[in-house]
């Protein structure tokens, strides 16, 4: 399998080097050349299959020949016996009080108990792997909205050949998701607080990218869903969820709590190796650019502002990139300009025929912060359930579409015990709460904060990857 960049000045790479890489050296994302598909056959065969045998049937036409077959399953096997369902990723009617026709993949169930952890825990053995192979090391810098941080550092840490930094907005993640991060005491791990928003951690990661000699000479890479592994190991899940609601020539659709757009993008990519889908539902909070965007044509950069669902503060969202370059088909002349513009300007008005495309794979709604407490509340009071705010939007959102003509399957996020204070704000009870994030409470916490400065951040990695 080769991979492209979506601005196309980029050599052609396979897996491996993609891998390390994260993004390509003309700025772009990197996307495969060609899609591999799975028939109605092995779609069918999916049913009867372990999370990890459907996993290494998935990746191994996408990270062939950089990674052999054997060594794919034997990582695959090893990343998934870390989560705590037997299923990895169960799914279950969402109720039973009302006819709805609507239901949860909860995906939360690995060590840090997000979805991050589906593809990160994954991601750092191929990491591991192919540095071992090389005789090399890498600095990966990933920013973090919440949860990739905490889920990078635990699939990270103590690993050979790697120093991971990741940046987060300081005071603008939830304490539990702060402290899973800074209370890894492994040598090889180091958090900053970025005085911003997610986006300008972004920008921080992108520009340092984007200096090729700084780049190269530090051996930067990506854990962030720019880096096209993690959107590929989040191709699984759409596939098995599928394979437990419906036959192998039936639609389903999935309503997706949408910040940086990699989860949702997976389910587009899945689409295209064959999984019959009825639609992909973007569900927002009211940092609603991708929202507007699909009801208006206008994607237009707002202000930040600060949510219960606070992974999902995020206006400038990577991956719809590779979507824009797959809608126009792949025009990566008109798509370099179009990102220039939109980073330049704030604003971008998609073409109406990329318009057209958009509306018929992809719905689209956004949750407000209260619409979001009275989601949790009635699931809690009709239940006994908790939701994390993030599935909550994603709830919120689903039940209104229509789930007659085929199921809608909510991605559950995040484990509600992340986000206790929205969840007891909502309930006026404390959701229970695991073990290891109790714990949390009583380790001292290793973080630097910086200002939002490409300088400083620069120096500060220089001085942890020498």
């Amino acid at each position: 399998m080769k991979y492209e960049s979506t601005r196309g000045k980029a050599p052609l790479l396979e897996f491996a080097d993609v891998l390390l890489a994260g993004l390509a050296s003309d700025g772009g994302l990197y996307v495969p050349t060609e899609f591999p598909k799975f028939t109605p056959a092995d779609l069918e065969s999916f049913r009867q299959k372990s999370y990890s045998e459907v996993a290494t049937q998935v990746l191994t036409p996408l990270v062939s020949p950089s990674i052999d077959s054997d060594d794919l399953a034997k990582m695959v096997e090893e990343s998934y016996t870390t989560f705590r369902h037997p299923e990895v990723v169960p799914v279950r009617p969402l109720t039973t009080e009302r006819n709805e026709n609507l239901f949860l993949a909860e995906l939360f169930w690995g060590p840090t108990f997000s979805f991050k952890d589906v593809a990160l825990q994954l991601l750092g053995r191929l990491f591991e792997h192919e540095l071992s192979r090389r005789d090399t090391s890498v600095t990966i810098v990933g920013a973090t909205s919440g949860d990739t941080g905490s889920a990078a550092i635990e699939a990270c840490r103590d690993r050979d050949g790697i120093n991971l930094i990741m940046l987060h907005p300081r005071g603008r993640v939830s304490e539990i998701q702060r402290r899973q991060m800074t209370t890894v005491e492994s040598a090889n791990i180091h958090n900053v607080a970025i005085d911003g928003t997610f986006d300008d951690c972004q920008d921080l990661v992108k520009a340092m990218f984007a200096d090729t000699a700084f780049r190269d000479s530090h051996r930067l890479g990506a854990v962030n869903s720019i880096n096209w592994a993690r959107v590929a190991a989040q191709t699984v899940y759409y596939f098995t969820t599928a394979s437990k609601l419906v036959g192998p020539n039936e639609p389903i659709s999935f309503c997706v709590p949408t910040g940086n757009f990699g989860n949702i993008f997976a389910g587009y990519i899945a689409a295209q190796m064959g999984l019959p889908l009825d639609r992909l539902i973007m569900a927002s909070n009211h940092n609603d650019i991708l929202t507007r965007a699909h009801l208006s044509g206008v994607m237009e950069i707002r202000e930040v502002r600060p949510s219960t669902s606070p992974a999902m503060d995020i206006q400038v969202s990577s991956n719809f990139e590779r979507l824009l370059f797959e809608l126009s088909g792949k025009d990566s002349s008109w798509l370099s300009e179009a990102m220039r513009e939109f980073r330049t300007e704030g604003v971008l008005a998609l073409p109406q025929n990329i318009l057209e495309l958009l509306r018929i794979s992809f719905e689209a709604g956004a949750a407000s912060d209260q619409q979001v407490a009275e989601t949790i509340s009635e699931l809690h009071s009709t239940q006994q359930d908790f939701l994390d705010p993030h599935t909550a939007v994603g709830v919120n959102v689903a039940r209104r579409f229509d789930s007659h003509n085929s199921p809608i399957a909510v991605m559950a996020t995040a484990h509600p015990a992340k986000f206790e204070t929205a969840v007891a704000d909502a309930t006026g009870l404390n959701p229970p709460q695991p073990e290891e994030i109790a714990a949390l409470a009583g380790i001292p916490e290793r973080c630097t904060e910086l200002g939002d400065d490409l300088n400083a951040v620069m120096e500060f990695v220089s001085s942890v990857s020498q």
